[in-house]
């Protein structure tokens, strides 16, 4: 990238394989985007709570901490940026409590750089959208007692479930992917008691009335 092309912003990569560091360094900086590395989650929470990126690109293998218990550091669902959990095709249960601690979405390896660059850039302005648009979902508004407490990105999706649309809908207006949504969409589904989807609108259309 030219001295004077102007950055998407930084990304942080935390990676203990040098080789997947300097993959996910060359992608992304063709990408358009500033890449600074880790090795390791402490390198990383030293930067990372002083200072945000555009995203954070999280092993969920790494030395020490493990990426959950980093995710779990950065409190995932509030820290000011996207974090992608990164995983071999054997971590995907890990990926899945990841996302529940509140990691926006995961990428599985071995991965294709162009693909990254176009998931990413999805997320990135998703996330800045829903920042700047600075509106409460009317799902956040919305009381389910005796149910288990639905974590924000639950309640975003539960409302783009309930306005229609599709998995594939819902995940491009999130910036995540389709199965990732329907994985909140599961674990919504547990949470409040619904047995289908058609339940589900039903339970939320009585919580619309009682509010």
């Amino acid at each position: 990238m030219a001295e004077n092309s102007p950055s998407r912003g930084e990304i942080f990569v935390v990676d203990d394989d040098p080789a997947v560091r300097e993959t996910l360094s060359l992608v992304l900086s063709a990408g358009g985007y500033h890449v600074i590395c880790f090795a390791d989650g402490a390198a990383l929470l030293a930067v990372a709570r002083s200072r945000t990126p555009a995203c954070i690109l999280l092993d969920v293998h790494i030395p020490g901490k493990s990426g959950l218990d980093i995710l779990k550091e950065l409190r995932g669902e509030d820290y000011p940026a996207p974090i992608f959990m990164i995983s071999g095709q054997g971590d995907i249960s890990m990926a899945v409590s990841a996302i529940k601690n509140g990691a926006l979405d995961f990428i599985e390896k071995p991965f294709r750089g162009s693909e990254i660059v176009a998931r990413l850039d999805e997320a990135i302005d998703a996330y800045a959208r829903r920042q700047a648009d600075g509106k409460v979902s009317k799902a956040a508004s919305l009381h389910f007692p005796g149910r288990e407490p639905l974590t924000r990105r639950e309640r975003e999706v539960l409302e783009q479930f309930a306005s229609g649309a599709s998995n594939k809908e819902a995940g491009r207006q999130l910036g995540i992917s389709p199965r990732t949504i329907e994985d909140h969409r599961a674990n919504i589904m547990k949470k409040l008691g619904a047995r289908n989807a058609a339940d589900l609108i039903r339970i939320v259309l009585t919580a619309q009335r009682t509010s």
